[in-house]
């Protein structure tokens, strides 16, 4: 049986919205490592339990070109995701227990109801700007590493 993790925004009062602005995210890195040998690092905060999944990039209007969101689900799942309330373009990187990248979702619309399913049991999904993957050639196989994900870094 699949696990839906749907990300929704509540009503847009202000209670909600500055509710919304105190979740704190913490910081690290982390880097992609291609097939063909490349390195690319990335900055990133951390979506670690509920409330901040939930929250993710939600109402964000920027986010610098090699920053990102990582999302730990905690064990490998079926995860499903969308965009609404969501203004950035994204590219969703699912990726394994292992820190291997599963599927990669490309330029994510904003604002979006449709469902992003990650095609499989991954344990995160690292949102990045959109046209990142396809600028620095990041493909299904190549290998993400680092603290969050427990495998060097």
């Amino acid at each position: 049986m699949a696990l839906f993790f749907v990300f929704v925004a509540a009503g847009a009062s202000s209670q909600t919205a500055q509710a919304q602005q105190d979740i704190v995210f913490p910081r690290s890195e982390l880097s992609i490592r291609t097939a063909g040998g490349k390195t690319y690092p990335f900055t990133i905060e951390l979506a670690l339990n509920d409330a901040q999944r939930e929250h993710g990039l939600m109402f964000r209007k920027q986010m610098d070109t090699n920053h990102g969101m990582l999302f730990d689900f905690g064990a490998e799942r079926q995860v499903s995701m969308w965009m609404e309330n969501t203004v950035l373009a994204l590219d969703m990187v699912f990726i394994r227990t292992d820190g291997s990248i599963a599927h990669i979702r490309e330029n994510a619309v904003p604002f979006s109801r449709d469902i992003i399913d990650s095609r499989g049991p991954v344990k995160y999904v690292l949102e990045l700007n959109a046209g990142r993957t396809r600028a620095l050639g990041i493909k299904v196989g190549d290998k993400v590493i680092g603290k969050p994900l427990h495998n060097g870094g």
